[in-house]
């Protein structure tokens, strides 16, 4: 298992990535807001669409919890972009091709797939807290239902 630099109670590492606009984005824009940043693997396919439509059909909860929601894949913009006008999705979607950001936050190295181990995207969330904190992390997240559990700990978070 890749080790990263994410640690409950730590400063989530920072980063400038480029939306599905080819707007850059860093974490610092969101500063005294909860930030849900999830990792997943490609645009339009079965989990990962799966993942979004939960996330964008659930996005007023988010707002009235003062969340916004980041998906990031190595997709480029132009895939993003596609994705989003397929599915009427209302998230921001940030490109990493490089694969620095994942990385960082722990959701690329070797992960099991069929019983091999591959380097890939490891589908994984993380909760950052107003301060800029990481409040929560989800490693090896199954799609279907995710949404629903990140709502749920958000909540958790906020009356604690």
């Amino acid at each position: 298992m890749a080790h990263s630099g994410i640690e409950v109670g730590k400063k989530a590492p920072a980063f400038t990535l480029v939306d599905q606009d080819g707007q850059k984005v860093k974490l610092s824009d969101f500063k005294d807001r909860w930030v849900v940043l999830y990792f997943y693997p490609k645009d339009d396919t079965p989990g990962c669409t799966k993942e979004a439509c939960e996330f964008s059909d659930g996005i007023r909860q988010f707002e009235k919890l003062d969340a916004v929601i980041l998906g990031c894949s190595p997709d480029s913009p132009e895939s993003h972009k596609k994705f989003i006008r397929k599915y009427g999705l209302r998230l921001i979607l940030l490109s990493d091709p490089g694969r620095g950001a994942m990385e960082k936050y722990g959701a690329f190295g070797e992960k099991k797939m069929y019983g091999k181990t591959v380097r890939g995207v490891i589908r994984s969330t993380v909760i950052v807290d107003p301060s800029g904190k990481v409040a929560h992390h989800w490693t090896n997240v199954r799609a279907a239902g995710h949404a629903e559990k990140v709502r749920d700990k958000l909540r958790e978070l906020l009356s604690s």
